[in-house]
């Protein structure tokens, strides 16, 4: 099993590599195409902001590919959001996989970003075999993706919105598996191990 990550100007990367090694995946990082085209599975993390990220990833041609791939993709936290048609974050243009718009939580007496433990409902998808429902996830960010029919998870903060998202190939979640347990532990190991296209 081949498991490439995809390397770009975002950050995260190495708790992900400790959290595959947990369940017996060394995987590779890398932004060198032919390495990407030939992963069994592609994860695309990212802690940052949307506009710097998506020019680093146009320079590189990492927009075009990450489109294009057929093998199972996860993209996590900014992943997810870049993954989507538009971000307000800079007024940005992400990929267009899944057709949302990634949108800044409203400012009703909350504290802006969300950073620390909430729930996800609604699953959906072999990506969450054996995760209960109402399990408790990690989060950190100020922009989420709308509900929408994509959505294999919700989540409510201020509003509810969609904490993962599948298209085909593509999967998505807004929060950080890497970080979030036992939960979140078999979240990847569904989706390297379970998923099939």
């Amino acid at each position: 099993m081949k498991v490439v990550i995809i390397k770009y100007n975002a950050g995260n990367i190495r708790s992900v590599l400790f959290a595959l090694e947990r369940i017996g995946v060394n995987a590779i990082v890398s932004d060198d195409h032919d390495e990407i085209r030939s992963a069994d599975r592609v994860i695309f993390p990212g802690v940052g902001e949307a506009s710097s990220a998506m020019n680093y990833l146009k320079e590189k041609g990492l927009d075009v590919l990450i489109c294009s791939l057929t093998q199972p993709v996860l993209g996590i936290c900014l992943g997810m959001q870049l993954m989507c048609a538009h971000s307000e974050e800079n007024n940005t243009a992400c990929l267009g996989i899944f057709d949302q718009t990634v949108r800044l939580f409203p400012k009703d007496g909350f504290k802006i970003p969300q950073i620390g433990w909430n729930n996800i409902t609604h699953l959906k998808t072999a990506l969450f075999r054996d995760v209960e429902e109402n399990a408790y996830m990690y989060f950190v960010h100020s922009y989420y993706v709308e509900k929408c029919e994509n959505a294999i998870a919700t989540t409510d903060y201020i509003i509810e919105f969609s904490s993962a998202v599948q298209k085909n190939n593509f999967y998505a979640v807004q929060f950080h598996p890497e970080k979030s347990g036992d939960a979140g532990q078999k979240i990847l190991e569904n989706f390297i191990f379970n998923l099939t296209v």
